[in-house]
């Protein structure tokens, strides 16, 4: 991947402090307990910066921003950063000058948040690089990329639980009767003990009852009414209409009563 012609800055900390560390003796680390920790050699600024794969972590002054020394990072972790074995906010780096030679001093953080944010940068930009190397190498050789296979393999089996969706297809397949529409009306039946509703539908319609179709009654014409007594009115005739009249007695006069007979007293309400 080629470098950018940019700088970027990835952490900045106000306050960091440089030691002197004596040479490692053995592989097993380096250890924060045997440096002066209450005399730095110098204190000052840290910044970490970045232009394309390298990292470059730059020890400045704080007012004038003057460099004191810069350790270039190639890969994190690495022999360029290292951590001690007996804290978490002392750092071993190696710096050079430009000229080819290098030195290992120790640096310290104050604060432990400081010293976590230093060990993050670091971790993200290299995380970062090696992101942008793949993605070089698939835009080289698409075709080495790995393809996904979806297809069965000999042997493998698949199996499918579709009781849900019988269930599913039986409701909806299944949807509740509805009386099928006659063009008539459509009359609930009536509560027990009740009368039938007298609603007369319009001419040649039918009426639903109680579930069975009803042809309602047909009102008498005018040639089927019955004859009208004459005026003189006999007792024949009268029986035609009132059948409870029986022929051959007269029919009471109304106003008359007989003798000794009372008159009909009809409760009064409110007496």
């Amino acid at each position: 991947m080629e470098e950018s012609g940019y700088e970027s800055v990835l952490c900045v900390k106000p306050d960091v402090h440089v030691y002197r560390i004596p040479p490692r003796a053995t592989n097993r680390g380096y250890r924060a307990a045997e440096w002066q920790l209450d005399q730095p050699s110098w204190s000052g600024r840290l910044r970490i910066t970045a232009k394309g794969q390298m990292a470059y972590i730059k020890l400045e002054d704080r007012t004038s921003g003057e460099l004191f020394a810069q350790a270039p990072v190639d890969q994190f972790p690495g022999t360029a950063v290292e951590s001690v074995t007996d804290s978490s906010r002392y750092f071993v780096i190696r710096i050079e000058d430009g000229n080819g030679r290098r030195a290992f001093i120790g640096i310290g953080f104050g604060d432990r948040g400081d010293a976590f944010d230093f060990n993050v940068a670091l971790q993200d930009h290299f995380k970062w690089v090696k992101q942008q190397c793949e993605f070089a190498k698939q835009a080289q050789n698409p075709d080495q990329s790995p393809k996904l296979d979806l297809g069965f393999k000999e042997g493998q089996t698949i199996k499918l639980n579709i009781a849900n969706m019988k269930k599913k297809e039986g409701a909806a397949g299944n949807p509740r009767a509805r009386p099928a529409s006659t063009g008539g009306l459509s009359l609930l039946p009536p509560p027990p003990g009740g009368k039938t509703s007298t609603l007369i539908p319009p001419p040649g319609e039918q009426l639903l009852v109680g579930g069975s179709l009803v042809q309602p009654a047909v009102a008498p014409t005018s040639d089927q009414l019955p004859a009208r007594p004459n005026q003189a009115g006999s007792s024949s005739d009268l029986s035609t209409i009132f059948p409870h009249v029986t022929s051959g007695k007269e029919l009471p006069h109304l106003g008359q009563r007989k003798e000794g007979e009372a008159f009909l007293s009809w409760p009064v309400f409110g007496a």
